[in-house]
């Protein structure tokens, strides 16, 4: 029996409670055993602006993970061409952990856009979608695949640029933030 892992991919500049909180849901409220925080370099479809060393986000997820039961973090894409595309880190992992059956945990204003996902019908074909939902995300043509599964999450509108404005204008974030991370974030003054 395969492990059934969820791959939770982002940039986390930075990570916040509101990740964790959605992370611990999946684990707890959906089929998986594992939530693996997949570290992403630079997301294709995003700006590069102000985001944060990658050792640092990095460093931000192991602390927000720390010794989680459940939660592993991966770093899989920093060692691969820039900009990593999904399909290839999906198969890459899978290479790599054949005794794991990935899922993708995404929310659903991404299935708007996926289908310029680099190989979004082979991702399709191969491993599932767990989508949770996300203000103003309409119907897509994804919506009832066999392989998208719409998760109903409670919905979580922290967002890190909302962290990040938080702390560049002074505001105590301590309570959006797993505590570690906060003071890691604080120790370095990022985002000041």
């Amino acid at each position: 029996m395969k492990t059934r892992a969820g791959l939770f991919f982002g940039s986390f500049n930075p990570i916040h409670s509101g990740h964790m909180m959605l992370a611990a849901y999946m684990l707890h409220f959906t089929d998986l055993n594992e939530v693996w925080f997949v570290v992403s370099p630079h997301n294709p479809l995003k700006e590069k602006t102000a985001l944060l060393a990658d050792y640092h986000r990095l460093e931000l997820v192991y602390r927000a993970v720390d010794d989680y039961p459940g939660f592993r973090v991966s770093d899989i894409e920093f060692r691969m061409p820039k900009p990593s595309f999904t399909i290839d880190t999906l198969v890459r992992l899978s290479e790599k952990n054949p005794g794991h059956s990935f899922s993708l945990i995404c929310g659903a204003d991404s299935l708007q856009s996926f289908r310029k996902w680099k190989n979004y019908d082979q991702i399709l074909a191969n491993y599932r979608l767990l989508v949770y939902p996300r203000q103003h995300a309409g119907t897509t043509e994804f919506d009832g695949h066999p392989s998208v599964q719409m998760v109903q999450a409670p919905r979580i509108e922290i967002s890190s640029s909302f962290i990040r404005h938080g702390i560049a204008t002074g505001r105590d974030m301590r309570f959006f933030l797993p505590e570690k991370v906060y003071r890691y974030i604080s120790d370095m003054h990022f985002y000041e």
